[in-house]
């Protein structure tokens, strides 16, 4: 049986039913097996390294914000001391804490170590996913190389997507632009679209629930996934603005410490700068603003995976190598946390009202 788009998605489980009953062949159930000790393995580095790197942020925030208020300690203390040696002890003391706290930020700014913590995360578990799909290709039985080349390729999607290695391999951080993520392999589209007119049954499919899938895809691009991007890029400018006011206002501090006692600004610039840089660094990284970015990028990938599901299945017009209508339909229907009849009613109130003054999202689930 042709295997269609849907079948490579990280949320779809592709219940399909095997033509023939010729016995499997053991090299395929052998490969299959290899694969699935691999992605068995890659579910259990990226849940170590998601809990490393979720360390890295609770320690290092934990760290530099301890070091900034000791220094804006230390330039309050060098301005009330006497000139002499506590007067430069401190002042030196506050100088330093403030560099490396203007260093260390810096680097922890450009990694966003909460980010990377919620990328392993989805990682994790969407290799758990393609795990089940994996076992439940082998109970169902008789698989063929097909499948093999769809899991490898599944495999290698997810490892593009979510990289292990910093070095050389992160993703952007702060993008140009907020595009959904995509983490399953992308295959061209057919342009044939629809049943044809003498082709109204077929593998659960009809001509009427062609409509109401085109009607909820409608509303999906039309609502939850570009208020996804939206919000996406909301935060997304609100990191880049934390992540260089924390820096910034680390260095004016360091630059007031090292002129205390020389201008009265010097030490209110080592003091308030000191407090400030505390603040904005508890709210970018306490509050987790680079792993919230990456919540709405991967919810956004969600839906746009969601549309493609449904538009191949659409746009192939042999119902025969489609997936079973009835079947997609409960997926959905499960994937946006709607009963079936609240699924129809969604279709019908978006096509009454030809897409325009529905406010109604199409998931409930998130």
């Amino acid at each position: 049986m042709e295997k269609d788009a849907i079948s490579t998605s990280g949320i779809n489980t592709n219940t399909c039913v095997r033509q023939g009953t010729d016995a499997s062949d053991p090299t395929v159930i052998a490969k299959l097996y290899a694969i699935m000790e691999a992605v068995a393995d890659r579910v259990e580095m990226h849940k170590n390294i998601g809990e490393q790197r979720d360390n890295w942020n609770n320690l290092l925030l934990t760290s530099i914000n301890g070091i900034t208020l000791t220094a804006s300690t230390m330039c309050g203390l060098a301005a009330i001391s006497d000139s002499g040696a506590p007067h430069a002890t401190f002042k030196i003391s506050s100088t330093i804490l403030y560099l490396a706290a203007t260093f260390m930020l810096a680097i922890m700014n450009t990694i966003q170590p909460s980010q990377l913590a919620e990328e392993q995360r989805n990682a994790s578990r969407l290799f758990k996913q393609l795990q089940a799909r994996i076992q439940t290709m082998l109970a169902i039985g008789n698989p063929t190389i097909s499948d093999v080349n769809e899991a490898l390729e599944n495999v290698l999607a997810l490892d593009r997507t979510y990289p292990l290695p910093l070095l050389g391999a992160m993703l952007e951080k702060f993008p140009s632009t907020v595009k959904p993520a995509v983490w399953w392999p992308q295959k061209k589209q057919k342009k044939v679209k629809g049943l044809g007119r003498n082709m109204d049954i077929g593998n659960g499919w009809n001509r009427k629930m062609e409509d109401e899938m085109r009607e909820i895809v409608g509303v999906l691009k039309r609502k939850d996934k570009e208020d996804y991007l939206r919000l996406g890029e909301v935060a997304l400018k609100v990191n880049k603005l934390l992540a260089i006011s924390g820096p910034l206002l680390t260095g004016l501090a360091a630059m007031g410490s090292a002129f205390v006692g020389t201008n009265p600004l010097a030490v209110i610039m080592g003091v308030v700068g000191g407090a400030l840089a505390s603040v904005v660094n508890a709210m970018e990284h306490g509050g987790q603003v680079g792993m919230v970015f990456e919540m709405y990028r991967s919810n956004a990938g969600f839906f746009k995976l969601m549309e493609e599901t449904i538009e191949s299945n659409i746009n192939e017009r042999d119902v025969r190598t489609r997936e079973n209508g009835k079947m997609l339909e409960i997926k959905v229907a499960l994937q946006l946390g709607r009963s079936l009849s609240d699924l129809k009613n969604l279709a019908a109130s978006s096509s009454l009202s030809n897409g325009e003054a529905t406010e109604e999202f199409a998931s409930k689930l998130f």
